[in-house]
């Protein structure tokens, strides 16, 4: 057996923002559901490690930011805790009485249906005292904790201090993330998103936490967010040939997702899902030479086959429906719920006041903004306490963040230590320097709509931990949260994706490859309105929209939509749409 825990669920949470997902495990785990810690912001893993030895009983000893390799020794302190509470509430869970309303109880009435709820159900209608007994004895052991895995983000690596000095080379924020997982307790993975990094992967490729054993098995996996199969492909080749192997491809869509949105090339969720789910065999199958050869360098043996890779999806799935058609028909071994559990208090950390905005919020109030420092697309809540504060500092004449921890600060020509593009200091210089130039309007606005998000992405977590009551929270969901409207338990939530209960608030909501496609068009439209891609690339983009509507037809032709009828007219306004975007190289191909 896999030294990581097997699957009791076919979601997981993912990751959210820096804080939204910190203490998830906490709140989800023992049910068998599999979340996702960012591990970002050490401060906030720090400040809630805290709160929640306090709140266990767990003695507390300070790891200042000034301690050498601070960092790592936090995350690692975080996840060691984290491991140790989760094994304490399984194992309360599993001596708990089979009876209505326990813990026990509730851990197999969320499960999906399949053998182990089956065997649940036999247990509650047998008459037998001894058939019950040894039911219940059998669903006892059966009972395992969801994984408790992490995310770093490749491309948030400092390199240098807040004072511009140089750090050792394992010391940059990737590398202390990444070296404080692998030296926790957790048998889990680290999900890498935001495409390669090689000093990351190669550091990946030296820690034997990442090593088989001499039987094959992980007890860390490395897991890649990808958004198509040439970028897994190339990421992939480079750690196997570092003796690093990628256990899972985590697609998620670019544009129909929370948080940053990393538009592809026009590849849509459905063709590339097809593509990974079909080429994962072949490529475990070049892969494993190059990965067998470093093995071999380090004294290690080789391995006979290749190990699993698993594909996993995520980004605006909202029905049990998609959820199916996605598992089912394409093939994915899970898929990622990420939105929904916002609105979920016993899933996320999120104050009551952000979490009834993003249940009240419409089309219009979540949008696709250029507020990111990072210069990357941003989902964001334009009523959101962390954008009201932004817009008062500018009405105030002090645009700009105080920037209290600078996980987005880089060089830049404006002064001698790194900046972020949000602070306050950064746009005090960059606004003085347009000024100067006689610069107003757009280029202007490019700077003030910059916002905190490291800081304000945990100001939630600040908020309900308790140690920062004048916090101003950002959150970025992902467009699907306009289709729920109200705070809703784990249960029902849970039960919507499985199809027992109907959560959606709006009945027009299109399906989610039909979303997608949406956001896509309207992300090319903007692209040649702006001069955002160059005339080849913008074709590119289109064709891949048009290949795509090609498959989605196919899909509804062969009745693995219900109801086509909706889902096929969409596709024939999205394929006009793309007709009436003049890229100057004919008509659009048909």
């Amino acid at each position: 057996m896999d030294a990581i825990s097997p699957r009791r669920h076919t979601f997981h949470i993912p990751v959210m923002g820096t804080g939204f997902t910190i203490d998830t495990p906490l709140r989800v785990a023992r049910y068998g559901i599999a979340s996702v810690v960012s591990l970002v912001d050490d401060e906030l893993v720090e400040r809630v490690r805290q709160r929640w030895c306090e709140r266990a009983g767990e003695p507390y000893e300070a790891i200042s930011c000034r301690e050498d390799d601070a960092r790592a020794r936090r995350i690692t302190a975080y996840l060691d805790l984290i491991d140790r509470l989760v094994r304490r509430q399984t194992e309360e869970l599993r001596r708990a009485p089979f009876e209505p309303g326990s813990e026990i109880t509730r851990y197999f009435e969320l499960l999906p249906d399949g053998p182990l709820r089956e065997r649940y159900e036999r247990m509650r209608r047998t008459g037998e005292p001894e058939e019950r007994r040894r039911l219940e004895a059998e669903l006892r052991a059966s009972v395992t904790a969801g994984s408790v895995d992490v995310n770093v983000m490749t491309k948030l690596d400092r390199a240098l201090d807040a004072r511009g000095r140089k750090r050792d080379p394992d010391r940059s924020d990737a590398l202390a993330a990444l070296r404080g997982f692998a030296n926790s307790t957790v048998r889990a993975s680290v999900v890498m998103s935001a495409g390669l990094n090689a000093r990351l992967y190669g550091y990946a490729g030296s820690l034997p936490a990442f090593l088989p054993d001499a039987e094959g098995r992980f007890q860390k996996k490395l897991v890649l967010k990808v958004g198509s199969l040439r970028s897994a492909e190339v990421q992939m080749r480079f750690l196997a040939k570092r003796g690093a192997w990628v256990s899972e491809l985590r697609l998620e869509s670019g544009l129909n997702c929370g948080g940053h949105a990393f538009a592809s090339e026009g590849q849509l969720l459905g063709p590339v899902l097809e593509e990974l789910v079909s080429a994962r065999r072949e490529l475990g199958e070049q892969l494993l030479p190059s990965y067998n050869t470093t093995l071999e360098k380090r004294g290690l043996p080789p391995l006979a086959s290749p190990p699993e890779i698993l594909v996993t999806v995520q980004g605006g799935i909202g029905t049990a429906a998609e959820d199916a058609l996605l598992r089912r028909r394409y093939g994915a071994d899970g898929t990622g719920w990420g939105t929904p559990f916002l609105l979920v208090p016993e899933a996320t950390v999120l104050d009551g006041a952000t979490r009834r905005r993003l249940a009240e919020s419409g089309p219009g109030d979540v949008f696709l903004s250029d507020s990111s420092p990072l210069g990357v697309p941003f989902w964001n809540l334009r009523t959101s306490a962390s954008e009201d504060a932004r817009r008062a500092r500018i009405a105030q004449g002090r645009p700009g963040s105080p920037c209290p921890k600078g996980f987005l600060a880089v060089p830049t020509d404006l002064s001698d230590v790194p900046l972020c593009a949000a602070s306050r200091a950064f746009q005090r210089r960059k606004l003085t320097e347009l000024e100067a130039a006689g610069a107003a309007g757009a280029e202007v606005e490019a700077v003030v709509e910059k916002s905190c998000i490291c800081h304000d992405l945990g100001g939630s977590a600040a908020i309900e931990h308790g140690f920062d009551a004048e916090a101003t929270p950002a959150v970025c969901p992902g467009p699907n949260v306009v289709n729920f409207d109200r705070v809703y338990t784990l249960d029902e939530m849970v039960g919507h994706i499985y199809g027992r209960d109907d959560l959606l608030a709006r009945r027009d909501r299109p399906h989610v490859f039909v979303r997608e496609l949406q956001l896509s068009i309207e992300y090319l439209r903007k692209q040649q309105e702006t001069g955002g891609l160059g005339a080849a690339a913008l074709v590119t983009f289109r064709d891949n929209l048009l290949a795509g509507i090609d498959h989605y037809e196919a899909l509804a032709a062969s009745g693995d939509v219900e109801p086509p009828a909706p889902f096929v007219e969409a596709l024939g306004r999205a394929r006009a749409d793309l007709d009436a975007i003049a890229l100057g190289d004919g008509p659009a191909r048909r």
